[in-house]
């Protein structure tokens, strides 16, 4: 077990105080920072720091022991990579509208831009990774989201309560073939509209939201979201993407997760996210960033429906948050201030990343090694570690994150 030193990214959407209070330095930072980059992905690798202060990048650390760092069947299963990629997001504005490729697509796509020669950090590179790119985001703050298709039927609902003359084509394009056939042709319509046509709709549809905010209507929050995308991406498509989505407020501890193909976009709130160890990114609106829209519409996923949000299995201060993705599973553990400090065994045998957010913790090895983390700081566990315990310090609340393979994973057992 080592201490981990973490890269953070400074993205305009970013906050100039929460990161930063999180590791405890001076704020306002003198630029946005937006993601906290805990993991061994080569754009950002987190750096193991030794007993004697020494840092080794942890892509390294892989490197030289796959097996005994990854643990033998994660090794040969994931090429010697670590399949899983922790963050802390902290979002001030809402992020771009994205979507993220399956495993065959990614390795298609990596396969064609690579051929192509586009480098893997340049603007309009779609697949800088070989690798799908599920995600798991668990709320810290209330934490407000876009995720996933509506119900068709839901959505007609709205478009017609917002009275927008200009959107009647539109609606009518839904309510003919209310499913999911019905999204794809709106949505590619939308996409596609000439700039023209889209700042000739846009205010008419923000002057409806306006007016649907002030009576109160059954949409106003959904309308809310609209006014506070079209300020601040004026004339962009995603605004009218956004109409079609699920509007979530997540409260501290709620969770969601987005498989291949999920259209989504994160507004506002500080939230842990885990994600295999990707960063392909099919963008769809709401940024000034490359936006490949025959792509994107080649890996969107029309599915519709209400998200599902977790609050993670319980076994006493535990709770783990499962999904289907086989590269990751987040665990929270979480002691509340006053309530009974029972201890908490990580078993031995897979890599893990550990993140304390709250309070203090102390992590004890049946080897007899110990390493305390405070609010802020983060811990690598290698497979070839034996079990470790996690105890509180102190009588406040503690949270932490734990990070590692997914359940499914032949020979890990998970936490």
């Amino acid at each position: 077990m080592e201490l981990l030193n973490n890269r953070v990214r400074p993205y305009a959407w970013g906050s100039r105080t929460t990161i930063a209070t999180l590791l405890g330095r001076s704020v306002p930072t003198p630029h946005p920072e937006a993601e906290l980059w805990l993991g061994a992905h080569p754009g950002d690798p987190s750096a193991v720091v030794g007993a004697d202060g020494t840092e080794r990048s942890l892509l390294d650390v892989l490197d030289a022991d796959p097996a005994g760092q990854l643990g033998p069947e994660v090794a040969a299963r994931w090429g010697e990579r670590l399949p899983f990629l922790l963050k802390v997001l902290a979002a001030e504005e809402p992020l771009s509208m994205q979507a993220h490729p399956s495993a065959d697509q990614a390795r298609e796509g990596y396969a064609r831009e690579e051929r192509a020669g586009i480098a893997r950090d340049a603007g309009n590179r779609n697949y800088p990774d070989p690798t799908a790119k599920p995600e798991l985001v668990c709320a810290l703050t209330e934490f407000h989201a876009l995720a996933g298709f509506r119900e068709p039927a839901r959505t007609v609902e709205l478009l017609r309560a917002i009275e927008t003359p200009a959107l009647s084509a539109h609606i009518n394009l839904l309510a003919g073939e209310p499913d999911g056939e019905g999204l794809r042709a709106l949505f590619t319509t939308w996409i596609t509209l000439p700039q023209p046509a889209i700042d000739a709709l846009l205010p008419d549809l923000i002057d409806s939201c306006v007016a649907h905010v002030k009576a109160h209507g059954a949409f106003e929050a959904e309308c809310r979201t609209v006014l506070e995308l079209g300020e601040r991406y004026p004339g962009d498509c995603g605004v009218l993407a956004a109409l079609l989505l699920n509007h979530l407020v997540l409260a501290p501890g709620e969770a969601i997760f987005l498989p291949a193909g999920n259209l989504h976009a994160y507004l506002h709130g500080t939230a842990v996210e885990v994600l295999a160890n990707s960063d392909n990114i099919l963008r769809g609106g709401l940024t000034p960033k490359h936006v490949d829209v025959p792509e994107l519409l080649r890996v969107l996923d029309f599915s519709y429906g209400d998200m599902k949000v977790a609050t993670g299995e319980a076994n006493g201060p535990r709770r783990v948050y499962r999904t289907s993705a086989p590269e990751f599973e987040l665990s929270r553990v979480e002691w509340a201030a006053g309530e009974p400090r029972a201890e908490v065994k990580l078993e031995g045998g897979a890599p893990r990343i550990l993140l304390c957010v709250d309070g203090g913790v102390r992590a004890a090895a049946v080897d007899g090694r110990e390493l305390a983390l405070a609010r802020g700081m983060s811990m690598w566990l290698p497979a070839a570690d034996p079990d470790v315990v996690l105890a509180p310090e102190g009588d406040g609340r503690v949270r932490l994150f734990a990070a590692t393979v997914g359940r499914g994973t032949a020979g890990v057992s998970g936490l």
